[in-house]
């Protein structure tokens, strides 16, 4: 008996399949639109990482780099050398806090707060480049928002 054959046909090997890992697909989505941002965002000087906080910062001004790191899932090795990047750009101000020196605050700039008006089409133009119907886009998102909040409420049964 071949080898390979024995593998392929052992029960439960479609489990393993490649092609059948939820997160492996996920994975690559996530890599390949990352990539198509890339032309989106470099105009700015903006990497992904930088995208998402400053469309956090959009959201809510003025939050601490801890608030922040846990709003956008980052952890303070990635956000930090992130948050300098930004400074040096422009975009953002860090503000140590006159009470607790710890704390440090991530405030928008002028030139942040005037970004968000010229970022508006990019969204847009993601979307454009993937070619998805609004009504799939939409109910991906809901999926993806419910897996998320699973995965936060530490209920997974692999917890």
């Amino acid at each position: 008996m071949d080898k390979k054959k024995s593998i392929a046909t052992a029960p439960g090997y479609e489990l393993l399949k490649l092609d059948n890992q939820l997160c492996f697909s996920l994975y690559v989505c996530s890599k390949e639109i990352i990539k198509k941002y890339k032309p989106l965002l470099d105009p700015y000087g903006l990497t992904y990482t930088g995208y998402i906080i400053l469309l956090a910062l959009w959201e809510e001004d003025d939050v601490n780099v801890k608030e922040l790191g846990k709003r956008l899932y980052l952890d303070s090795g990635t956000l930090t050398p992130m948050l300098k990047k930004l400074e040096a750009l422009g975009y953002i101000k860090r503000t140590r806090s006159v009470n607790d020196e710890r704390n440090v605050y991530i405030e928008l700039t002028q030139k942040g707060r005037e970004l968000k008006k010229e970022a508006i089409h990019i969204p847009e133009n993601l979307i454009c480049t993937l070619d998805l119907e609004p009504e799939y886009s939409s109910g991906l998102l809901q999926g993806l928002h419910q897996m998320m909040k699973l995965l936060d409420s530490g209920n997974c049964p692999a917890d």
